[in-house]
């Protein structure tokens, strides 16, 4: 079964002189960041971070998160991502629950890391560029280490990524993906949704710890450019389309929104992109019309998918972006097997809703340090995603919404997104939110919150 640590050692091998990474003005070539990351895994393990240690990564944006990445797979480390949005409590919480012992933070976050370090006496704070105190930070310490490939046994099954996610239970819980999941991960979206080529540049400002992050491996493996932006911000983005000439951009339908609501998205170059790639979340109809309008739409792709099962359950092509196939999550995924289940577990009739259970290979192995949840969560190798679907005569997926979001009122059940939709489609109405709120006679009293 093929790993990701070999895919990695693959991509490197096939397009050495080839730029792989950049960032601002600076690049590194395939052979480069090979032998960056080679250093930086020798590095980590003389500080104790070997095959199957949890180590918390508290990184931004930046051209050392592909090395680094790269760098703890080769080593076999399970690397534990913190957003660098949460709180210092959500942190703390993370790294006691997944007892990391060391985090390797970026410069940027330095007091942040202080402040973690004044709570986790135990946990050994080291800085990828700086440090908290007189120690040699981490790419001082790769400049001695060795640039062979790192010798880990590693196993298909071996725990490479522990991802906090709250998804779909509302509660903070971590997905468990190893070297065969992540590798299938990276077939998924090269089979489905992005088949990468040499010629292919992609623009990333989304935080490359979640799904932007997961299209750096099949870029990597087809000699593709993987452009990092620091963040996201409308103006810096639509000028870096045509600066590095993107051919793929991967983004939120709240960056759609902000970016079609910018003065220079109509008189933006994009004649090198060919790939607007979205998901994540529901695409307000509005939105993406008038995206479409400007960027054309054989140009967007959508996913719909989960962080316990990436990328693609399901794609909806440029193609089907027409009429009521809009507000469908597409057709299913090439290796994706799909069943809609009622309230007793049993498959619905169909055009009928119900639970959305799943199964392929891109499956995390659960959650971690959570038997209960993961028992509920995965049951007979299928992914219960506690999401609510129908599937038509043409085997298009349409979500209606989240199983703990659904409305009961009197009697009756509401489900909160169509509410949305509807509200969505009034121009005067820009975002809409639709829950539901105790009621003496309905039980629960389908209210909108309305930007």
């Amino acid at each position: 079964m093929t790993t990701t640590r070999e895919l990695i050692i693959r991509g490197a091998r096939q397009h050495t002189g080839r730029t792989a990474v950049v960032f601002g003005d600076e690049e590194m070539t395939f052979a480069e960041v090979d032998e960056l990351s080679n250093r930086l895994a020798h590095a980590l393990a003389r500080e104790g971070a070997g095959h199957g240690r949890r180590v918390g990564l508290l990184l931004n944006n930046s051209l050392l998160s592909v090395p680094l990445d790269f760098a703890c797979v080769k080593g076999g480390i399970n690397r534990v991502p913190l957003n660098a949005r949460l709180s210092v409590a959500e942190h703390v919480t993370m790294l006691t629950d997944t007892q990391c012992e060391l985090v390797v933070f970026g410069a940027d976050l330095t007091d942040r890391a202080r402040a973690l370090a004044a709570e986790l006496p135990d946990v050994t704070f080291l800085g990828l560029e700086t440090s908290l105190g007189d120690e040699p930070p981490l790419m001082e310490r790769a400049k001695s280490a060795p640039a062979t490939l790192p010798e880990v046994d590693v196993r298909p099954d071996d725990v490479i990524l522990t991802l906090y996610t709250s998804g779909t239970t509302g509660t903070l819980k971590a997905a468990q993906h190893t070297q065969a999941s992540y590798a299938a991960i990276c077939r998924n979206v090269l089979l489905n949704l992005f088949p990468a080529t040499p010629d292919d540049a992609m623009l990333h400002a989304a935080s490359l710890i979640h799904a932007s992050g997961v299209f750096v491996l099949p870029l990597w493996l087809r000699g593709g450019r993987t452009v990092i932006l620091p963040g996201f911000v409308p103006e810096q983005f639509l000028a870096a389309v045509p600066r590095y000439g993107a051919t793929a951009i991967n983004l939120v339908p709240t960056m759609i929104q902000m970016l079609v609501e910018h003065p220079d998205f109509e008189t933006t170059d994009v004649s090198t992109l060919r790939r607007v790639i979205y998901g994540a979340s529901p695409m307000p109809r509005p939105v993406i019309e008038r995206a479409m309008r400007v960027w054309g739409r054989e140009r967007f792709w959508q996913y719909y998918g989960q962080t316990e099962i990436p990328l693609c359950i399901a794609v909806l092509r440029p193609e089907d972006h027409t009429g009521d196939r809009l507000a469908a999550c597409g057709q299913l995924a090439a290796e994706i097997d799909l069943r809609l289940l009622d309230e007793d577990g049993r498959e619905t009739a169909p055009g009928e809703p119900g639970e959305i259970v799943v199964r392929g290979p891109s499956a995390c192995a659960g959650y971690f340090n959570a038997p209960e949840l993961t028992a509920e969560m995965f049951r007979d190798g299928w992914v219960h995603t506690r999401d609510v679907g129908v599937l038509d005569d043409n085997g298009f997926l349409y979500l209606k919404d989240r199983t703990s979001d659904m409305i009961i009122s009197g009697g009756f059940n509401v489900y909160p997104r169509e509410v949305e939709d509807v509200l969505l489609e009034h121009p005067e109405v820009r975002e809409a939110a639709v829950v539901g709120t105790p009621d003496e006679r309905w039980v629960e009293a389908v209210t909108a919150v309305v930007v």
